[in-house]
């Protein structure tokens, strides 16, 4: 691979696979972070000869060291013309029934995980920017509507998400007299594997128990929305366009939200005062 090197994190499927493989055809020397070999080879056969799959799990410091060694190998001197932080998990459940242990693995992927690969490979992007000049290197956090509007049963996801808005907004200011600029995506219901993972997770909730007791109303209604919402996603392409941009433009957007659905949440949430939001968010849940 030769050009502009970018490394995409959670490549192994959705939103990583697709802005993966969208970058790589279009040019850019895609460096795929995934955490099996298979699904790194995979990929190289789908995008060409523009794209390397090297194995990372943004969990593991150990692997994150390891990859930063390697990705200071493939890009040489040129150095690494952007990082696209997109590897994340969903841990549903009302926030009284999720466990300390899950609330760290959730942060410790959608948080931590991303900070600590912004961490390892800045100095990569530096080295870029000494080549290319002032304003080359790029940074792209792939957030979620969720770091805006909080649902019930999503309390975990959206504090994540609310957290990397605020990292790449600090991060955004801190960098730019460096030269690189930073964009936090913000996409609605995207075509994932996030949507079944969730429908698996209430089918594990027992008939009996507090946890059913107290919210099953509201688990059977976020349930129903997964669904929903699952069948009006948008293909993961609209937001692979998305972070293109964010890397090519002279310009690029500081903060994207993608999907009709996220655009309408994002405008309520501003406009409308938190009782009367609540309110429509229980009533589109049908919860109330």
């Amino acid at each position: 691979m030769t050009g502009r090197f970018v490394l995409v994190t959670g490549a192994s499927t959705g939103i990583g696979k697709a802005c993966a493989v969208y970058l790589a055809k279009r040019g850019f020397s895609v460096i795929a972070g995934v955490r099996r070999d298979e699904n790194g080879k995979n990929l190289e056969l789908v995008a060409g000869g523009n794209l390397q799959g090297i194995q990372l799990d943004i969990a593991d410091s150990g692997s994150i060291q390891a990859a930063g060694k390697k990705i200071a190998e493939i890009t040489g001197e040129s150095g690494l013309a952007g990082i696209v932080n997109n590897a994340g998990i969903s841990v549903p459940g009302p926030v009284e029934f999720v466990s300390r242990d899950e609330w760290r693995r959730q942060f410790e992927v959608n948080v931590f995980g991303q900070v600590a690969v912004t961490q390892a490979l800045l100095p990569l992007v530096r080295r870029y920017v000494a080549v290319r000049g002032h304003g080359a290197g790029r940074i792209a956090f792939v957030g979620s509507i969720a770091g805006r509007v909080t649902m019930p049963m999503m309390g975990p996801y959206s504090a994540s998400k609310h957290a990397i808005a605020a990292i790449a907004a600090a991060l955004r200011m801190e960098l730019h007299d460096q030269g690189i600029h930073v964009c936090l995506i913000e996409p609605g219901a995207i075509q994932s594997e996030i949507w079944r993972k969730g429908i698996e997770f209430a089918a594990t909730i027992g008939a009996d128990g507090p946890l059913r007791e107290r919210y099953g109303r509201q688990i059977d209604a976020a349930v129903s929305n997964a669904r929903d919402s699952a069948a009006r996603a948008i293909p993961a392409d609209r937001v692979a366009r998305v972070v293109w941009r964010c890397l090519s433009s002279p310009r690029p957007p500081r903060r994207k939200t993608i999907g009709r659905d996220a655009l309408l949440a994002a405008v309520l949430k501003r406009i409308l005062p938190e009782k009367w939001f609540d309110k429509v968010l229980l009533m589109a849940m049908k919860i109330r």
